[in-house]
């Protein structure tokens, strides 16, 4: 799923999804779990391999998303829209221009309350020597000048517009050579007007990302048992008080409903896998109080959890 090549191509892909439960990422090098907000979605992913370079463009739908590199790449992402509705990332949301990398292995959380475009360009192998920021464990956030990012965008729109038309085979190695200095000067312009911005400082701060790893690998070791604050807190050396306040910054909301939500949509996916019994699974996953779940299910995804499972089954 993730291997990695760099035989000289350019190939152009675009994936549309109109089903959550159908959509998939074809981003090559980033490992993702996501968790949706929303049933429909109107989602579509345009992906160009080019010899040491994807270029990717997604129209994405409301979500959780907890994203980890692979090695031996570096990582730029930035908005392709102007909304007005920040994605909250690392714990952190202005609505300023920006741009985020990582390098080998960095990982990232985002949530993104609205339909968004976003942009990534993961470059191979990892850009070293061009005096990019170092991202270590877990992505960085920088501002920018409004310009930086609009020349970003334009590099990335032209790159992807040019990659549409034909082209010959024997043009392929150089064309794409060019594509790809191409972003790197405008991935080079942008840091270049960086601004200097304190808020920056959260998100960037390594040492509290971890914490909050720590706190969401013990939440998911096993869904199915109870969640005690406490014991959580305990083992991590915190009091309960800051575990919920580190929870409700990175996913942006209490740490109670994101599990609710998490685990609503482990239940769906096991039911579309074609599960034997919606009780055996609901009960699986902690839902004891079966009607409640049904309609906490049912509010979530707009059909009930018995029609999820015959539709599934109508697909075997």
């Amino acid at each position: 799923m993730n291997s990695i090549d760099d035989v000289p191509r350019s190939a152009l892909n675009t994936f549309r999804f109109s089903d959550v439960d159908e959509f998939r990422s074809a981003i090559r090098g980033l490992n993702f779990e996501f968790t949706p907000f929303v049933r429909k979605i109107s989602a579509e992913q345009t992906i160009l391999s080019l010899p040491g370079c994807d270029v990717n463009l997604t129209r994405a739908f409301p979500r959780v998303v907890d994203a980890q590199l692979v090695g031996d790449c570096t990582a730029i992402g930035i908005t392709m829209d102007d909304l007005n509705v920040p994605i909250r990332f690392n714990g952190s949301q202005r609505a300023r221009p920006v741009v985020v990398i990582g390098s080998g292995g960095a990982a990232y959380t985002t949530i993104e309350e609205v339909q968004r475009q976003i942009a990534s360009v993961i470059f191979r192998p990892e850009v070293r020597d061009r005096g990019w920021p170092p991202t270590h464990t877990s992505f960085k956030i920088f501002e920018i000048s409004a310009a930086g990012l609009h020349r970003l965008r334009s590099v990335v729109r032209e790159v992807l517009s040019e990659a549409a038309n034909p082209i010959a085979a024997s043009e392929l190695p150089l064309r794409g050579a060019a594509m790809k200095e191409s972003l790197l000067g405008a991935v080079d312009d942008a840091f270049e007007s960086a601004v200097s911005s304190r808020w920056t400082l959260r998100p960037n701060d390594g040492r509290s990302f971890r914490v909050f790893r720590d706190i969401n690998a013990l939440l998911t070791d096993d869904l199915s048992q109870p969640i005690y604050s406490d014991e959580i807190a305990r083992k991590l050396g915190l009091s309960v008080r800051t575990m919920h306040d580190v929870v409700r910054r990175y996913r942006g909301m209490s740490l109670h409903r994101y599990l609710r939500l998490r685990r609503l949509w482990l239940v769906r996916r096991q039911l579309l896998a074609g599960a034997d019994r919606v009780k055996t699974v609901a009960l699986a996953y902690g839902f004891w109080h079966l009607s409640d779940f049904s309609r906490s299910y049912r509010d979530q995804f707009g059909e009930t959890p018995s029609q999820t499972l015959d539709r599934s089954r109508g697909r075997q």
